[in-house]
């Protein structure tokens, strides 16, 4: 059985601003604003969501099935999955278009400034949730618009429980369509400042949201997270990384611990934990998919953080 898991693949060019940005953002300047920022470490890494979730899945130990279309410069990509051992059967190439990219500038408060090229994402629809391929659970990550919505429809209609988590698609959706998304999902996962978009937008609080779904997540960052069911509010506490060098792909990771839960049939505190020491591992590494781990290492620092097993 394999999670399929739909959304972006991208290069990502993350580069660190040794300040703040709040030392040289005028707010009271902010409608002519012209700023540079001098960024003397740069790496270019793989990601993009569906390729970082994956990644963290394929480390806990599971067969994830990305499901993205990527550009004519997709095969470096290409190459490190192959050495990951994770399978490509649902990647399609678009040979008019660029893979995704991303430009990331994090500051030393941990703020990000993202600038976005979607390339070949914005062909996600061209794409099909494929026929029996043993998938037992689904996620729809930030892509292409037509192609979330697409891919929400099939995983419905094949009667197969997925995520929602709309990320930094949230702006493409009006109140309405993410009311039907929420509707057709299973479980849908939100970061703090998510979720008071989807309040705003949908009219609907937290607690409303889990009534229409099996389990809503809401990530805080280092105070941890939240999980609402029908009937009653878990707090997932943080877990503690030994180090924190780099934010990026953190979410990806702690979504990738979600899936593993529900695969694993784990009851929502233990998945919940999963996902918060995912997300913390993730932060003591430069990069979204450099970071690895054995699962006997996994369920020590388990132990360690949570006073549990799993």
């Amino acid at each position: 059985m394999s999670a399929l898991i739909c959304g972006s693949m991208a290069y990502d060019t993350i580069m660190v601003f040794p300040d703040k940005f709040k030392h040289h953002i005028l707010p009271e300047q902010v409608h002519i604003l012209n700023v540079a920022f001098l960024v003397p470490e740069l790496r270019r890494e793989y990601g993009g969501c569906a390729g970082n979730i994956a990644y963290n899945l394929k480390l806990l130990g599971e067969e994830p099935r990305i499901m993205a279309t990527v550009g004519k410069d997709f095969a470096p990509y290409s190459q490190w999955l192959t050495v990951c051992g994770i399978t490509q059967d649902s990647i399609k190439v678009m040979e008019e278009a660029f893979t995704a990219q991303a430009y990331i500038t994090t500051d030393l408060d941990d703020n990000q400034i993202t600038a976005f090229h979607p390339g070949a994402m914005s062909f996600s629809h061209l794409n099909v949730v494929p026929n029996d391929q043993g998938i037992k659970i689904g996620l729809i990550s930030p892509d292409g618009k037509d192609g979330m919505t697409q891919h929400a429809e099939q995983l419905k209609e094949k009667s197969i429980p997925f995520i929602f988590d709309p990320g930094q698609g949230m702006p493409m959706f009006d109140g309405d369509e993410l009311l039907s998304l929420v509707e057709k999902a299973t479980w849908v996962t939100l970061n703090d400042y998510e979720a008071q978009l989807m309040q705003e937008r949908t009219g609907l609080i937290p607690e409303e949201i889990a009534q229409k779904v099996d389990g809503l997540i809401i990530t805080k960052g280092a105070q941890g997270s939240l999980i609402y069911t029908r009937h009653q509010t878990i707090e997932i506490p943080p877990a503690k990384p030994q180090a924190t060098l780099d934010p990026t792909g953190c979410g990806d990771a702690y979504r990738a611990g979600l899936v593993y839960g529900l695969l694993q049939g784990f009851d929502m505190a233990t998945t919940g934990r999963i996902a918060s020491l995912m997300g913390a591992i993730k932060i003591e590494t430069y990069g979204t998919q450099n970071h690895a781990f054995t699962l006997q290492a996994f369920k020590e620092r388990y132990r360690e953080n949570f006073g549990g097993s799993f």
